[in-house]
């Protein structure tokens, strides 16, 4: 067999799997998570969010909102430089991201085992 005739094979062959592939696993949720940053924000989306009085506070000012909060789990940057600290039996990571308006912003949270404890929020 010549190799044009393979290569033609070889190509329907890998275009059926493609769509094979595309119609059973395209309907799946899933995303690329195995980086860092991308699993510590993706545990911290998926506790219970407590919030503790100093940030309480920073939340009624209202220059910050809960959505700022969740678009900062979504898209933040984890400083693990600054972060891995143990507190009172969890872990603080700080993620840094932007409000709606833009401004830069710092949210401190401790994760612990079952749940996550929104700490502070700054603007840098």
């Amino acid at each position: 067999m010549n190799f044009k005739y393979r290569l033609a094979y070889f190509l329907f062959g890998l275009m059926i799997g493609v769509m094979f592939l595309m119609f059973f696993l395209g309907n799946k949720k899933t995303e690329f998570c195995y980086l860092p940053n991308c699993r510590v924000l993706k545990n911290i989306r998926s506790k219970g969010m407590t919030i503790s009085p100093e940030a309480q506070k920073k939340l009624d000012e209202k220059w910050i909102t809960m959505d700022d909060i969740k678009s900062c789990t979504e898209d933040g940057d984890v400083d693990f430089s600054r972060s891995k600290e143990k507190y009172k039996g969890g872990t603080i990571y700080i993620v840094e991201g932007e409000n709606t308006k833009g401004e830069p912003i710092e949210v401190e949270f401790v994760n612990y085992e079952n749940k996550v404890l929104l700490k502070d929020v700054k603007k840098v």
